[in-house]
């Protein structure tokens, strides 16, 4: 075949009507159910830290596309590096050896732990990763059984479905088992309150009473996302891992949404918890939009997965492990954690000024650049208020601000922007928000 024919152009549609009408025809109607805005946005063009959409319109994107834009949407180096490698070849399958997915595997081990023999298996998605991380703890530990957080969401494919905590993301249809859920630290409308110990005490009880005794491990986020940015406090993790390894499980932490320096203090969010996982699952932000995902992993722990055939099909995909190299180039050269930081306090420092003067704001909570504000009909009581968050998140939007909603009752305004962002748009975002708190 001629590489060289002139094809006909491919020409693309950008009206509005018409795109919304293909979208609903074509389609799988499953798209519904996560739409941003009453009339969501067609998004044409994207620099660094903000969006256009298809009439010019421009938009400081807080919600990152879900966190999968770390250092900036398109941004230049990372598009030259993907592109050089797509020109000379788009994908090798792991058949085949390629430098590329070796030289990205050991620059992203060398951010972790120093001390510890890690390795790497790169796939596509978080959720394909985190059935692989189950896997490897059910095939190294001979155990079944793994505890994950209520309020925790991992993913929607049938493993990372059955991981996740909350109902709106679970389909009435039998997932997999031996997964069990113990409630989750929240420390603002947690069943325990503001407290640790008890939190710890129920890990005790359900190995005791809902297992063997043995079990694979233990699965969290650092902040739990969508579940309601939900931190965990101080000594919560040391003691969940200190009896999950009494039990004879891994300790498995997901960063799809925390890693990639977007804690600011830390390039992953496990590390201000002072605490060693067993394996890491990273996704999102990775790839800064490639698809691209990752389980970072003790080799030993590894090592259960080499006895049987495992591969994925576009697993180390070339371009976008050359994108994946990109990203953790930019976090260093462009100072990105202390960005992160910076930006980060700022942004939380304005907050507190638009929770004190709207008493709809009950609270506000995160790290870095991952900061949700929680929006309640009464401060006391704490009855949530998705309606007045889902207003304030529209009218926001028509002055130029995306931010993600979230949250089991759906009233946590999301705030996670690229790691690019500036102080100015931190007050940009500030000011934002409060003028749509003071119109509701």
């Amino acid at each position: 075949m001629n590489s060289c024919k002139n094809y006909k152009q491919i020409e693309t549609n950008w009206d509005y009507e018409t795109t919304a009408n293909r979208r609903h025809k074509f389609l799988s109607p499953s798209l519904r159910t996560f739409v941003a805005f009453q009339k969501p946005i067609i998004l044409k063009h994207g620099h660094m830290q903000y969006v256009w959409d298809e009439k010019g319109k421009q938009y400081l994107d807080c919600l990152a596309q879900n966190l999968c834009i770390s250092v900036g949407h398109s941004h230049p180096f990372v598009t030259a590096e993907a592109m050089k490698q797509a020109e000379e070849l788009t994908h090798c399958t792991t058949m085949y050896y390629h430098p590329v997915p070796a030289h990205f595997a050991e620059e992203l081990v060398s951010k972790m732990p120093p001390g510890i023999d890690w390795v790497a298996h790169f796939v596509n998605s978080g959720a394909e990763a985190m059935d692989l991380a189950v896997l490897m703890a059910r095939l190294y530990t001979g155990n079944f059984e793994l505890l994950a957080l209520r309020n925790s969401f991992h993913g929607l494919h049938f493993g990372a479905m059955s991981l996740t905590g909350i109902s709106t993301c679970r389909h009435n249809v039998p997932l997999n088992h031996g997964i069990i859920h113990v409630n989750n630290p929240d420390q603002y409308r947690g069943i325990h309150g503001a407290t640790v110990e008890p939190y710890l005490k129920e890990i005790d009880i359900t190995i005791n009473s809902s297992t063997p005794g043995q079990i694979a491990g233990f699965i969290a986020e650092p902040i739990q996302g969508f579940g309601g940015v939900i931190p965990l406090p101080q000594g919560y993790l040391a003691g969940a891992f200190e009896r999950i390894r009494a039990a004879g499980g891994v300790c498995i932490i997901d960063e799809v949404q925390t890693g990639f320096a977007r804690m600011g203090t830390d390039m992953w969010g496990f590390q201000d918890h002072g605490v060693f996982p067993d394996i890491v699952v990273m996704a999102k932000g990775i790839g800064n939009g490639y698809p691209l995902a990752a389980v970072v992993a003790k080799r030993h722990i590894a090592e259960a997965m080499a006895q049987k055939k495992f591969f994925n099909t576009y697993g180390s995909n070339p371009t976008a492990c050359a994108a994946g190299r990109a990203v953790l180039r930019i976090i260093d050269e462009d100072r990105m954690l202390e960005n992160a930081e910076t930006t980060g306090a700022l942004l939380k420092q304005k907050l507190e000024k638009v929770k004190s003067r709207h008493d709809i704001i009950g609270d506000y909570r995160g790290r870095g650049l991952m900061v949700g504000v929680e929006f309640v009909k009464d401060r006391t009581t704490k009855e949530p208020a998705p309606e007045e968050a889902a207003r304030v998140v529209e009218t926001a939007k028509d002055n130029g601000l995306i931010c993600g909603r979230g949250g089991v009752f759906g009233n946590i305004i999301r705030i996670n922007p690229p790691l690019c962002v500036t102080e100015r748009d931190m007050e940009l975002l500030a000011d934002v928000l409060d003028e749509s708190c003071q119109k509701i």
